[in-house]
């Protein structure tokens, strides 16, 4: 028996997507500003490339209240528990219809590896595209605010690190589209997403804190 349990408020969805939508246009704006391809003509691409990063910045400031006024925060505190039994879950467990290692509730949304990773991304990653699209921003537009202690050598070293960073995220979004059809039908986490509700077992199966490796038993 299954029911449906409210997981994802309206604004945990609204923030989910527009950052998905904006992560994707500044893929697509950034590699044409490297050459990859011409559509939208360099110009208008660093344009729009740069309203796209401020929005994105607004959003970020904006999810960092929601997240610590509403203690969400707390979902992406990584933890060593049951890290094993996922990864087997997901490499092996999945294609023999073997049960999820670990069960999802309001309170803890993520299994193990999705906290490491979102843990990852939000101290790691998404701070250093950030802090490197910032001092290449302000180095180059407008340049009578550029930063005095960057010079051209530093410029190229910031650009590549927020290439490789922007990689980071890329591949990120190509795993977790994946991922979003491994739920218990392949268009149910979206069904999540947009609407808030997920359908739980209700025994629910054993706590995450308290699972054993039940991969390990296939």
């Amino acid at each position: 028996m299954s029911k449906e349990v409210y997981i994802y408020r309206a604004f945990e969805r609204f923030w989910h997507w527009l950052q998905a939508l904006l992560i994707a246009f500044l893929a697509f704006t950034g590699f044409e500003i490297h050459g990859v391809y011409s559509f939208l003509g360099f110009r208008d691409a660093v344009r729009y490339h740069s309203i796209a990063a401020y929005m994105i910045l607004g959003l970020i400031v904006f999810a960092i209240f929601w997240h610590l006024a509403t203690g969400e925060w707390r979902q992406y505190l990584p933890t060593g528990r049951n890290i094993r039994s996922q990864l087997n879950y997901y490499l092996f467990g999945i294609f023999r219809n073997a049960p999820h290692p670990t069960k999802k509730t309001v309170l803890s949304k993520l299994n193990p590896l999705q906290k490491l990773t979102y843990f990852g991304l939000k101290i790691l990653v998404i701070p250093i595209v950030v802090t490197s699209g910032l001092l290449y921003l302000f180095y180059r537009y407008p340049q009578k605010h550029g930063i005095e202690a960057l010079n051209i050598d530093s410029l190229e070293t910031i650009a590549v690190v927020h290439t490789l960073g922007a990689f980071l995220l890329v591949s990120f979004l190509l795993v977790h589209l994946y991922l979003i059809t491994t739920g218990s039908s392949p268009t149910s986490n979206i069904q999540a997403m947009i609407t808030g509700y997920e359908k739980v077992d209700e025994k629910g199966g054993p706590p995450e804190e308290n699972i054993p490796s039940l991969i390990e038993k296939l």
